[in-house]
């Protein structure tokens, strides 16, 4: 669960601006600001969306209306691009006296550019998230492009954005195109994690490619496979909201006693952290690889993520595919395509003499589906050589379990 509040701060102009700061049920681990798309404001659902979840995951968020916007005070009519930046490193000197950071800069589409090139402006971002975000600010041109004819000759035109009149000035026109977002995010210093989908229709997924190919390392991008623009499914905001949690501990989380779990991983090997952001959930960290672990709400988690038992249960799928597989490639069989359903129970062991007769054993029904040009012989070998993956015959022999504590952790046994 998370918190919110109003909060009123002065921006770089002299008006009021309205903002809203979502904090975590318990201490946050960093802080981040949030800023909207063009014409947006501080409560579109991707934007509350975004910033409830970071929370949820230990991360303060300041979301807010520039100038103009929302209820924020002053006319949209006399700002632009640079005014917005200018709006963010006002917001960031606010929480900068009242909370601390911000760590990080997450921006919405316009948004994320003006993050980008506000980025260097302010000495505490350590880490830069951009969704569905433009590599040129001139890219919002676009949304009026059909008026820049009148801009030109009468000095501004009334546009319709979103269904919303707004007047546009020449210097808006002007400043966007003045602007150097790409030249931003290759001098930026703090890490940068591009969010595109590459369906979206408003900013093609390009702007995500000339973005990262322009930024230095440390970099990431992630593909919000099937969100539009908006991020108007509630699954998408989640998923985004999520893998910026994940990513920016790795660059942003200050509390000196708990490393983000990136920083402990070994190449081969798993490494698995509470986040705080859940009674259960976890960080997985396996390698590059991360993703959470959580129990569900009906036993007191947060659905978040697959519980233990699933992830077992998953680890015999992937490796009973990736068997197969193998194998046939090996025989140089046409095998087209290997999908593995499964479920975990505990059963008594009514067909175990070794047993006690109290004691349940794990059940795990495995279905097998394959495609391809085979024999019936060939069929049958594949199903025999499924028991013989190796997590199959590791989750059937004996396993023995070494545990100890390690350096920092207290022995209350």
């Amino acid at each position: 669960m998370s918190k919110a509040s109003r909060i009123d701060f002065t921006g770089a102009h002299g008006q009021t601006l309205a903002a809203r700061l979502d904090m975590p049920e318990h201490e946050h681990r960093a802080v981040a600001l949030f800023a909207h798309c063009f014409s947006c404001s501080k409560d579109i659902h991707a934007a509350q969306r975004i910033a409830r979840r970071l929370a949820e995951r230990g991360i303060a968020v300041l979301r807010f209306d520039f100038t103009g916007l929302g209820h924020s005070e002053g006319d949209f009519a006399n700002t632009n691009f640079s005014t917005n930046i200018q709006d963010l490193v006002a917001a960031a000197q606010w929480l900068g006296d009242n909370l601390g950071g911000p760590d990080i800069l997450v921006g919405h589409s316009l948004g994320g550019a003006a993050s980008v090139m506000a980025a260097d402006q302010i000495d505490s971002v350590r880490a830069v998230a951009t969704i569905g975000a433009p590599s040129d600010a001139d890219h919002v041109i676009q949304a009026f492009h059909v008026h820049l004819d009148e801009i030109e000759e009468t000095g501004q035109a009334e546009v319709s954005l979103a269904g919303r009149p707004f007047t546009i000035k020449k210097q808006f026109v002007e400043d966007v195109r003045d602007a150097r977002v790409r030249e931003a995010a290759g001098h930026m210093r703090a890490a940068l994690l591009v969010l595109h989908s590459p369906t979206d229709q408003t900013v093609g997924i390009e702007n995500a490619t000339g973005l990262f190919v322009a930024a230095r390392h440390p970099k990431s991008f992630i593909g919000l496979d099937g969100a539009d623009h908006l991020m108007t499914r509630e699954q998408d905001a989640h998923f985004a909201a999520d893998m910026i949690a994940t990513w920016s501990a790795r660059y942003a989380f200050t509390d000196g006693e708990e490393q983000p779990a990136h920083e402990s991983a070994p190449s081969r090997g798993v490494v698995v952290a509470e986040t705080g952001g859940g009674r259960f959930e976890n960080e997985v960290v396996i390698g590059r690889h991360h993703f959470l672990a959580d129990e569900p709400e009906s036993v007191g988690g947060g659905g978040r993520g697959p519980d233990p038992y699933e992830l077992v249960t998953a680890g015999l799928g992937a490796c009973t595919s990736m068997t197969l597989r193998m194998y046939a490639e090996r025989k140089k069989w046409p095998l087209e395509r290997v999908s593995v359903s499964l479920s975990h129970a505990k059963d008594h062991a009514e067909d175990c003499e070794e047993c006690e007769t109290d004691r349940k054993i794990d059940i795990f029904e495995r279905e097998i589906a394959i495609t391809g040009d085979l024999t019936g012989e060939q069929r049958r070998k594949l199903l025999e050589i499924a028991d013989k993956c190796p997590v199959h015959r590791t989750l059937e022999d004996q396993v023995h379990i070494r545990t100890r504590l390690t350096e920092g952790q207290e022995n209350t046994s």
